[in-house]
Formats: structure tokens, sequence, C-alpha cells
């Protein structure tokens, strides 16, 4: 208790705990009243002007994997999406970035694993993260490049 006594009557005093002074204010901010907040923006949460919300954060990359090369020759692909993403939010972002329109989306999630390190034997979790199947229409296709 008394290191935490001592750090707010030091910072109480003016100065701060860790010895370092504090920027000042600069005097236009001061005298219009008026300081510069900068607020932290969820990738989620980002919405437009228009009010659509934004979709660049979805679509993280296409998933390249030997299942997924199979699947894309009956126009299926594959895509890691973001965590917080819908199946409207993956299938409005292949209409905007691939200018074609999914039959289908299925949207599943890839559960964290536990694997242990062969040579040190520590453990470990594996990423996880969600994954979306795109059906597209027969004739239809996407360049992954």
């Amino acid at each position: 208790m008394a290191l935490f006594d001592f750090k707010n009557k030091k910072s109480a005093q003016g100065g701060s705990a860790s010895g370092r002074k504090t920027p000042a204010r600069t005097t236009d901010a001061v005298q219009s009243g008026r300081e510069d907040k900068q607020e932290p923006m969820l990738a989620s949460a980002t919405v437009r002007s228009s009010g659509a919300r934004d979709l660049s954060f979805v679509l993280k990359h296409a998933r390249i994997t030997e299942k997924a090369t199979m699947h894309s020759a009956d126009g299926v692909y594959t895509f890691d999406i973001a965590e917080s993403a819908t199946k409207r939010d993956v299938k409005q972002a292949v209409q905007a970035l691939y200018k074609v329109e999914p039959r289908m989306v299925r949207v599943v999630t890839i559960p964290k694993k536990m694997r242990r390190n062969a040579r040190t034997g520590k453990q470990g979790m594996t990423g996880g993260g969600k994954k979306a199947y795109v059906f597209l229409k027969k004739g239809e296709t996407i360049t992954i490049g």
C-alpha cells in the first residue's frame, strides 16, 4: 500500500511517478477551449457517412490450401475472415471487391488447439479464427492472385 500512496502523492504534487514531465497543452487549444481527442476506432463498428458498414476489414485473405484449390474448380472459394464478420458482411465484401454475386455463403469457426513444441516441450495454442466458403453461380469465377 505504501507504494500506491507514494505514487499518488508524487502525481498530486505536479510531477509524474516516473519523473518525466508531461507535455503542456498548446495555447491555441487552451484559448479556444478545445483539445484534440483521438477516439479509438473499432473495425466492427466502423460506419461510413452513408450509413453502410465499412467492409474493408471483413476479408483478410484467400485461403490457399489443397482442399480450397479443389473446391475452386467447382466455383467455391475460401477466405479467412474477421472474427466479427457475418455472412451478410462476407457477401457484400465479395460483391464489392470481385464484382460477382455469391449464390451462398457458409461461415465456419476454426477452433484454437493446443500444440506442443517437439524440441522444447512447451505448450502453445494455435490461432483459430474464422473462414468463409463463398459459393458462386455457374460460370462465375474469382481471380485470386
